[in-house]
């Protein structure tokens, strides 16, 4: 069983990054702060990243559940998202440096901690407060290297039930980008993979040094605490949904049972996903 802990949906992107815009522009591209940018792949041409066509993508890559965080570039999400939750998707409120409103029917809050104003995590322990008050996941991105690595640590002491999951695995090709996955070293907190293939992205198919990283991360942490993400659908402008795992599936460098904690098993305990099924392979027209 497959389960993608980093994936996107929006019904109209209305986002900003440094202080401009980010809006759809037509046949997948986005004005991205001033600059256009493909956003998402180019038959995408109504700017919607929808959740029938990401549930479709995922039966035919065979994955059975993900995890919906949000980014600041996409802009507040929260009620398209409501509208897509079943028992295959986890959906997260965004956190936006201003108290939260009713999240009970969400999963889990969402921390674009390196995209904060005040960058400073122990100035924003409301959302944490919260999550780990009704039991919620946090899913936090954070700021390059270990600029923020001491204040999650604290924050990952004060709250020691509450689950955390790292994304961007640690922002993998930047400068101390380990002292992110030792916060793993915390037993509430997990490293999730979403992004890999756009950090490795020059590297390109099937990313032999971003598998090197997950075994270094392994060394650390163990596989127990590493969990797969796509970061779907930005990625998917490059490589198609199925080979943003399948690389994975691929080597020899990493052993069957540790393949399986990383693509699904820590995902599902770790998400709390339940009554999953595997959907069916789906034969395409260019296999015999």
């Amino acid at each position: 069983m497959i389960i993608d802990a980093h994936a996107h949906l929006w019904k109209k992107q209305n986002g900003i990054v440094n202080g401009k815009p980010v809006f759809d522009v037509g046949g997948g591209k986005s004005n991205f702060g001033g600059e256009i940018r493909q956003m998402m792949p180019a038959y995408m041409t109504d700017g919607e990243n929808s959740e029938e066509r990401f549930l479709a993508n995922m039966d035919y890559a065979r994955v059975s559940g993900a995890v919906i965080t949000q980014e600041y570039i996409d802009g507040n999400q929260d009620e398209y998202l409501l509208s897509c939750k079943n028992d295959r998707l986890k959906i997260c409120a965004l956190y936006e440096e201003k108290p939260l409103g009713d999240i009970s029917a969400f999963d889990g809050i969402k921390l674009c901690a390196g995209r904060l104003a005040d960058k400073n995590l122990l100035n924003h322990l409301h959302p944490f407060e919260v999550a780990a008050e009704k039991g919620k996941f946090i899913s936090i991105d954070l700021a390059d290297g270990a600029e923020q690595t001491d204040m999650m640590q604290k924050i990952a002491e004060m709250f020691p039930d509450l689950r955390i999951a790292v994304g961007h695995f640690g922002m993998v090709t930047r400068d101390g980008w380990l002292s992110q996955i030792k916060l793993a070293k915390n037993k509430n907190v997990f490293i999730e993979s979403g992004g890999i293939t756009w950090l490795f992205n020059s590297e390109f198919y099937p990313f032999p040094s971003a598998v090197d990283a997950i075994n270094e991360a392994a060394d650390l942490v163990g596989f127990e605490k590493l969990m797969w993400g796509s970061d779907y659908p930005r990625t998917m402008t490059a490589i198609t949904y199925k080979m943003s795992y399948d690389f994975v599936e691929k080597t020899t460098k990493i052993s069957e049972a540790n393949k399986k904690l990383f693509l699904g098993e820590n995902a599902v305990k770790f998400y709390g996903f339940g009554n999953l099924t595997v959907p069916e392979k789906i034969r395409n027209m260019v296999e015999d």
